[in-house]
């Protein structure tokens, strides 16, 4: 993990804060992150990322390798890197607590701090917040689907780079995932692992039931088979000649996994042989090229599946593998500022997000709102960081994070957990921020 390197950024921010600091414009700026429009086919984001944020905030700042490394780059001045030695974020963090449920143009995050602060660190707070949100937000359709199905993040060997997949175990977990088999991010986040073993394990081997055998006896406790690196449902009449040897030793199958061909069918056939061989509490682990509408094709046929390895499609969030997301500047020495860019136009000013619910509980609309107005619903940001320091008290175990997720997805409208969006949520602009706005336009020459 890379999570206090200062040179995560794009040139343009230290070139920018050059210019800044020439021209003494170091009053307080605020920036909002926000999403422009969903992907294809979603009806709602999860926001995820918030804890790296936070820790790679407080703990900002320039070592002297990386000030002696920029002065041979002939872009900066002496006294500008003299400054740069010096900086640290001493600003106010105010978020939407992970696992929040949220819509377009909805800020989840906003940094108020000195504007070289806040302009230095877009490049890697839109690094981290993008990136677990997106896989966040697919892992939860997921979630959705599966019920209580056993899901396992398998994705960690096609991420893009350690970090990401890292970290997607983490956005997977937090959205509602069973655990993952990324061992890192068992030690880094306590994230439950899961693991089976490999076809070359089998093949490794001359005889089938010879591997099973090996690997039941030196994993015990984990009995969990590959039987389809030959002929699956002929993999799992091995298991079930195997088993009396196994109880005899005192070992118990846990399972089996598929990993190829069509699983509903062999998870049928499968089923069908070990509970003849008297082995009904086996359970079915399957993986190999599935996501959310692979589940939702074996949950229309009934596949006897209880859990699932979902890896690549899960990890590069293959099917929407990015999100039209900003971070822009909304407030600069007390001014509402706004870009009115073509397409990109901007809502000026500090914001607030009210969430109205039903009598059941369920999401009936959002009003994104000047932040010192007061709408109906409960207001979705909340302070996480004051003068550069995490707030006592605001931090949350992974573990409480994942069962709050549990319960925002339980009140999402029956419509917006289907895989296709059938309508949008609804998000109103409050007349005081609409009234903002057009004061701010006027001012503009």
């Amino acid at each position: 993990m890379i999570a206090s390197d200062a040179l995560l950024t794009d040139l343009y921010q230290l070139t920018m804060l050059q210019g800044y600091y020439r021209h003494a414009m170091t009053e307080t700026a605020v920036f909002e992150f926000f999403v422009r429009k969903l992907p294809k086919n979603r009806s709602f984001l999860v926001a995820a990322g918030l804890e790296q944020v936070l820790d790679f905030l407080e703990n900002l700042r320039f070592s002297e390798a990386e000030i002696d490394w920029l002065s041979t780059t002939g872009h900066f001045k002496s006294d500008f890197l003299d400054y740069l030695a010096g900086l640290t974020f001493t600003g106010d963090v105010d978020a939407m607590p992970e696992g929040t449920v949220f819509f377009p143009n909805e800020p989840i995050l906003r940094i108020i701090a000195p504007f070289p602060e806040a302009q230095l660190v877009e490049s890697r707070v839109i690094n981290l917040l993008h990136f677990q949100t997106l896989i966040a937000s697919k892992a939860a359709r997921s979630v959705l689907i599966a019920g209580d199905k056993l899901l396992v993040d398998f994705g960690f060997r096609r991420a893009h780079g350690a970090e990401a997949g890292v970290l997607a175990a983490r956005a997977s977990y937090l959205a509602g995932f069973s655990g993952t088999a990324t061992v890192c991010a068992g030690r880094e986040f306590g994230i439950p692992l899961y693991g089976t073993m490999a076809h070359s394990f089998v093949q490794a081997h001359d005889d089938e039931s010879e591997a099973f055998l090996r690997f039941a006896e030196a994993n015990p406790d984990n009995v969990v088979l590959l039987i389809d690196t030959y002929d699956t449902e002929a993999g799992a009449q091995k298991v079930v000649a195997l088993a009396p040897k196994l109880q005899a030793a005192g070992i118990r199958i846990k399972g089996v996994r598929l990993d190829s061909g069509d699983l509903a069918e062999h998870a049928h056939n499968v089923r069908r042989i070990l509970d003849e061989g008297g082995l009904r509490k086996v359970t079915i682990f399957a993986s190999g090229g599935i996501d959310e509408y692979q589940l939702e094709a074996f949950r229309s046929r009934q596949a006897p599946i209880d859990g699932y390895g979902i890896g690549t499609y899960l990890d590069t969030s293959a099917d929407a593998p990015y999100m039209d997301c900003a971070y822009k500047l909304q407030e600069y020495a007390g001014v509402p500022r706004r870009k009115r860019s073509e397409g990109k136009a901007t809502w000026p000013g500090r914001k607030q997000v009210y969430r109205r619910f039903d009598l059941d509980g369920i999401m009936i609309g959002d009003t994104i709102a000047v932040d010192d107005e007061i709408c109906d619903g409960k207001p979705l940001l909340q302070p996480v960081m004051q003068n550069g320091r995490q707030i006592t008290g605001m931090q949350r175990p992974l573990e409480r994070i994942r069962l709050e997720t549990q319960d925002q997805l339980h009140t999402l409208p029956g419509k917006l957990k289907l895989l296709t969006r059938e309508e949008n949520y609804p998000v109103v602009i409050s007349d005081a921020l609409k009234h903002l706005a057009q004061r701010v336009d006027e001012g503009y020459s």
